[in-house]
């Protein structure tokens, strides 16, 4: 008790003064009182604030399994794993935790109806309205519908055009763009809130806080939704068929709806201005509270504008495809115009992800966790980007083809091209250019890491014992492993995403 009393102080501190000394020395405070009480939920549960609050997700895992959360824990607690496991660059850790979870929903949709069964067959009908509510609170559980998204999403994200292409992958998820799946009016937040142990009533949660925590997690989760259902629309968004095949392909799903494409972009552009009224009002809560969703890092590193600014150039190529170059001047400088702003808005977001993740010189080690989950918002973008640039491509080829098939026929050769060709091409060599620099930079954060050395490090010049700077060493070590496997992560992945530029030409 005197040992988590003792962190709480540490972490008050932290809070006050900013030092991330106090912050390091907490962790190794939390550190050897697991090691002395290895059952102690509460170190456990701190440990998994501090390192989730350090961008640190590898340790995390370890931490939560050993929690032993049972049953309906992984729908009242498990938000402590899944906001964080995707947004550190933990991709693989990220499809674990989100199976925590769907496993237990999938496993009591089905259990819940054998109990009515079993309660109707035995005649225990007064327990049938209890199994008939439990069933309704799972199925309209807001983590539920969260990681249900967010799991959809990181399949596309790390599977869709590197094993399997993206129309393949939203296939498979059976994922139908004009369908709304999400009960909004019915969702149902099940988090425990009230986890952590506290002393202070000053940082107690009221009731407020929780009402404005529901709201930020719905607004993330519009968005999210809206960004998956966008991305189902452009993977079955195809080059207009010929007019004698037409049928036969809307029959084979080869083509989008028409309308599915603008009306979903209209209802993100209303998310996002609704999500940016909410960031204005600057709402924190206490530190153990309920952790803050990506809404506000996601807006304010550009990265929900970008997707916006793709999924609009997608819009503008199905008006392209659906046309033709003749009589479409307006249309094709709005697609050149998006290529500028696209690449534009990339750099931005790369800008924001420069610097170094974690430095030690003399007796200070300081961090900047917001840089790593700027780099996975970068990541998550350039996907995006690369599917609309696919479908680019695939709008352009047959369009250039037939052009020059015209000019040979008519031998027109001096007749001028499009400029739209040329800016594509240039927009295409300017994303493969700014992609290899961001592969340079995740290089070099990669190497520094490797090169910090913690044995020479006296946090603030205050003499520790042996045993306490061990355990503060092993937090640090924990952290800069972390940082290094979500580097590799991240940067395969992008790698991954850089190789597949090479079927962007046309």
């Amino acid at each position: 008790m005197y040992c988590l009393m003792a962190a709480h102080v540490y972490i008050d501190l932290w809070k006050e003064t900013g030092d991330e000394g106090v912050l390091w020395r907490c962790l190794g405070l939390l550190e050897e009182g697991l090691a002395n009480s290895p059952s102690n939920a509460q170190f456990k549960l701190l440990l998994i604030l501090l390192f989730c609050g350090l961008a640190a997700f590898e340790p995390v895992v370890d931490l939560y399994c050993s929690l032993n959360a049972k049953h309906v824990q992984h729908d009242t607690i498990g938000f402590l794993l899944t906001r964080y496991a995707e947004s550190l660059g933990h991709f693989a850790a990220a499809s674990q935790s989100c199976n925590f979870s769907l496993r237990f929903f999938h496993s009591n949709q089905k259990d819940t109806s054998e109990y009515i069964i079993q309660a109707y067959k035995y005649g225990a009908f007064e327990k049938i309205p209890e199994f008939n509510a439990f069933r309704n609170r799972l199925n309209r559980s807001l983590h539920f519908a969260q990681v249900r998204t967010e799991r959809m999403l990181l399949d596309l994200f790390t599977e869709a055009d590197v094993s399997s292409t993206l129309e393949d992958n939203v296939r498979s998820m059976g994922l139908c763009p004009e369908e709304e799946d999400i009960l909004w009016a019915d969702m149902r937040d099940n988090r425990d809130l009230s986890v952590f142990t506290c002393w202070d009533p000053q940082t107690q949660l009221s009731e407020e806080q929780r009402r404005q925590s529901l709201e930020e997690e719905s607004l993330w989760l519009r968005v999210r939704s809206l960004t998956l259902r966008l991305i189902g629309s452009l993977a079955m968004l195809g080059p207009a068929p010929a007019p004698r095949n037409s049928e036969k392909a809307a029959e084979n799903g080869v083509a989008a709806k028409p309308d599915t494409l603008r009306p979903l972009l209209a209802q993100l552009e209303v998310a996002l201005k609704d999500a940016a009224q909410f960031t204005e009002r600057g709402i924190q809560y206490p530190l153990l509270g309920p952790p803050s969703t990506r809404l506000g890092p996601a807006l304010s590193s550009g990265c929900c504008q970008c997707q916006a600014s793709a999924f609009q150039l997608s819009a503008h190529l199905q008006e392209l495809d659906s046309a033709s170059l003749d009589g479409t001047s307006e249309i094709q400088t709005q697609i050149e115009n998006s290529f500028k702003s696209l690449i534009a808005q990339l750099q931005v977001m790369f800008s924001k992800c420069k610097g170094d993740l974690l430095e030690a010189n003399g007796s200070h080690c300081k961090t900047q966790p917001s840089l790593l989950e700027n780099l996975v918002f970068f990541v998550e973008t350039v996907c995006i980007v690369l599917w609309v640039s696919s479908y680019c491509a695939k709008v352009l080829r047959p369009l250039k083809s037939s052009l020059q098939k015209k000019k040979k026929k008519k031998k027109e050769i001096n007749t001028a091209t499009p400029v739209v060709f040329s800016r594509y091409q240039e927009y295409a060599s300017s994303l493969q250019t700014l992609l290899s620099q961001v592969l340079h930079h995740i290089k070099g954060l990669e190497t520094s890491l490797i090169a910090l050395k913690f044995g020479d490090l006296s946090l603030g010049g205050q003499a520790l014992s042996e045993e306490e700077d061990g355990f503060i060493k092993t937090a640090m070590d924990k952290v800069q492993s972390s940082y290094l496997r979500s580097l590799q992560e991240v940067g395969d992945l992008l790698r991954k995403r850089a190789d597949a530029m090479r079927n962007l030409r046309i």
